[in-house]
């Protein structure tokens, strides 16, 4: 019983943050939402008792919206909301389409022939899911994951033209730090 209060709970607050995405007038907030929308949808996943891919979609979701938020941010207009923008466009065509969606999804949901469960679970069901989706080439992704994590570091690394002791030139005791670029900690 708490299970589906749980999962009702969870699919409201997943669809007024999904609502809230577009009312926000501010990139960086309507991100926020989305994110909120999609750990509530990962909450959902968990409460299916798929604690791998519940976790996953915490992981994979919260790592893409903060990127997501940086960037728009650096590089969008109108980053915080202070100037009025839309993010609707043909908002009676799309509101159309989305009952239409809906009610055709929902309609399929309600009258489907929903087949029984005949099998059991597996001993380890983490393991049958990551040969189910990745079958033999488990460990090439996680090699591949680990290269793009290494390489997105060495990036920022890189990109950044001051190190962390650039302030304090080749003499790290020096009393004053010889910077030349005015500002930071101690001036």
């Amino acid at each position: 019983m708490l299970s589906a209060v749980l999962a009702w709970v969870l699919a409201l607050c997943a669809v007024v943050a999904g609502v809230l995405v577009f009312r926000f007038d501010s990139m960086a907030r309507a991100t926020f939402a989305l994110l909120a929308a999609l750990l509530c949808v990962a909450g959902e996943v968990l409460l299916l008792g798929l604690e791998y891919l519940g976790v996953v979609i915490v992981l994979m979701m919260t790592i893409e919206m903060a990127v997501m938020a940086v960037f728009m941010i650096m590089f969008m207009m109108n980053p915080a909301g202070l100037m009025p923008m839309a993010m609707l466009h043909n908002t009676r065509a799309a509101a159309a389409l989305c009952a239409a969606l809906f009610g055709l999804l929902a309609t399929g949901v309600l009258t489907a022939d929903w087949p029984r469960s005949t099998g059991r679970p597996p001993a380890d069901p983490t393991f049958e899911l990551g040969m189910s989706l990745m079958g033999p080439q488990m460990l090439t992704m996680m090699t591949l994951g680990t290269a793009l994590f290494a390489t997105i570091v060495a990036t920022v690394v890189l990109a950044t033209r001051r190190g962390r002791y650039d302030r304090w030139g080749d003499d790290l005791r020096a009393a004053r730090p010889d910077d030349p670029a005015r500002g930071g900690v101690g001036r």
